[in-house]
């Protein structure tokens, strides 16, 4: 007869141990969460996804303390893209995001860093040199401001760019360098064949650059190494745009390039009937550039196909701004204009010889410089009608606008900052030298630049106390849920950006 083999002990308790650690690991799982975006401006849309959760129960998602979605569990513990948003008030610096199962202390954390990139003249691509996201600084606030940090160099015609904590500048002593935002450090500086008077633009980890000897610099964003270049030929005074995987530049040789941002290939190329010394411009698909032949031209942006070209009457050698379909532009030898962003057809013209800056737009009114009253104006966005103009305080330059106030400078050598409403001053600094340069202002602080470096300008550091107390890890056993709250469902579709 056949009798089984008993069980060898040590492999039953093999067995045993492995099944109880399969157990005790289903168990004992952590909950983790991970965001889709880590970092980003106030209002950003964060999806956050979680495992190790217990199956089908409820999680709370909090910004710093507040709770902000309900979403359930599937049967593995895990969900997908839940969607919140960093508020409004969200003061630059490092938050936190947490999931937290209800009715317990079970949960997770990862932390979200508040920060707004000024990455290109005027802001972005349509230059219209707002910053809709500045949240510290503001009519109230902005007359504490003292200077931060100051960094000695040649004259500065460049405007910043400000992207990822770090300063990108252009210089006349012929280097483009990266200086850390909150100290001025330099990092890295990139030495090219002539002067630097165009404004860097950065995006996903490169600084576009161009330079006087006629060639447009890709630059690693962390190191400054080159990645590529391109020779346009003749003179670079215009600044490079980037958007959407390309990269737009021209030059006085009387061509605008289309480049691929990541390999230096050109995409497309338009002759045009002058210089471009102006910067291009981009809104909804058309890059616009003006001309000496005294020309606007409108391209598609992807193909560029001319779609059409009007006569401005003067030589178009600013940058032009696009807000809500409309064109603003200006000239030495002009007025300012508002076109039809579609048409080119002229809309209205304020008569003003001598405007030396281009505009800036925002809460419906139309910002320049002039250089015969040596005042900064504003206008009303739809019909030209002047609002305010400051007092003569010396031919100013480029504004910059965010949260309620407009900053310039004057070739008198002076910082302004004034209620973009009013016109009312808030701020000064007398500068030693003429500010030839535009500005940019983000994350609390105003970078100004003129003939001996750049300044950062920003509040008192008991203000940033503020900042490190909403930095500050929450306990998750002091999270309080929003009953109220409904259950939120996943997103199921993502922006470009978001991808």
């Amino acid at each position: 007869m056949f009798t089984p083999k008993k069980p060898q002990p040590s492999i039953f308790f093999t067995f045993l141990f492995i099944a109880c650690l399969l157990f005790c690991g289903i168990a004992t799982a952590t909950p983790s969460i991970t965001l889709l975006r880590k970092s980003g401006p106030p209002t950003s849309r964060i999806l956050v996804s979680g495992s190790g959760f217990k199956p089908n129960v409820g999680v709370d998602i909090f910004f710093d303390t507040k709770d902000e979605v309900l979403v359930v569990t599937n049967g593995k513990g895990e969900f997908d893209k839940a969607n919140i948003h960093a508020p409004r008030n969200a003061r630059p610096g490092k938050h936190w995001v947490t999931a937290l199962e209800r009715n317990n202390d079970k949960g997770a954390q990862e932390p979200f860093l508040v920060q707004t990139d000024w990455s290109q003249l005027g802001f972005a691509f349509q230059h219209d040199g707002l910053n809709r996201y500045e949240n510290v600084l503001n009519p109230e606030t902005v007359s504490s401001m003292t200077l931060k940090w100051a960094f000695p160099t040649s004259i500065v015609y460049s405007a910043p760019a400000i992207s990822g904590g770090v300063v990108y500048i252009g210089s006349q002593d012929n280097n483009v360098y990266a200086l850390d935002a909150a100290t001025g450090v330099r990092l890295w500086s990139y030495t090219t064949g002539d002067w630097v008077t165009t404004s860097p633009a950065v995006e996903k980890g490169v600084v576009y650059v161009a330079s006087r000897d006629g060639v447009l610099y890709a630059l690693d964003r962390r190191t400054g190494a080159k990645v590529w270049s391109y020779n346009l030929g003749g003179s670079m005074w215009c600044s490079p745009v980037v958007a959407d995987g390309l990269v737009y530049a021209g030059s006085t040789s009387g061509t605008l390039y289309a480049f691929n941002a990541q390999s230096g290939t050109v995409t497309w190329s338009q002759g045009v009937n002058g210089e471009v010394d102006a910067s291009p411009t981009l809104a909804n698909g058309v890059v616009y550039v003006g001309s000496s032949d005294y020309n606007l031209y409108a391209f598609n942006a992807r193909s560029g196909t001319q779609l059409w070209k009007c006569n401005t009457g003067y030589y178009a050698n600013l940058s032009f701004a696009v807000s809500n379909g409309v064109l603003y532009g200006s000239s030495l030898a002009s007025g300012l204009v508002a076109l039809n962003a579609s048409t080119g057809a002229l809309l209205w013209s304020y008569d003003e010889f001598g405007i030396g800056t281009a505009p800036a737009v925002a809460y419906g009114l139309v910002y320049f410089g002039s250089l015969d009253t040596s005042a900064l104006y504003a206008l009303d966005a739809n019909t030209g009608a002047k609002v305010w103009s400051s007092v003569e305080r010396g031919e100013a330059n480029t504004p910059a606008v965010a949260n309620g106030v407009v900053y310039f400078g004057t070739y008198a050598g002076d910082f302004y900052a004034l209620d973009a409403h009013t016109g009312a001053l808030l701020w000064s600094y007398a500068s030693s030298n003429e500010v030839s340069s535009p500005l940019g202002v983000t994350n609390g602080v105003a970078y100004f630049s003129d003939g001996s470096g750049v300044y950062a300008f920003g509040l008192p550091r008991g203000d940033e106390a503020k900042q490190d107390a909403a930095s500050k890890r929450p306990d998750l056993k002091t999270l309080h849920p929003d009953f109220n709250l409904k259950m939120s469902l996943p997103v199921t579709t993502l922006s470009d950006v978001e991808r």
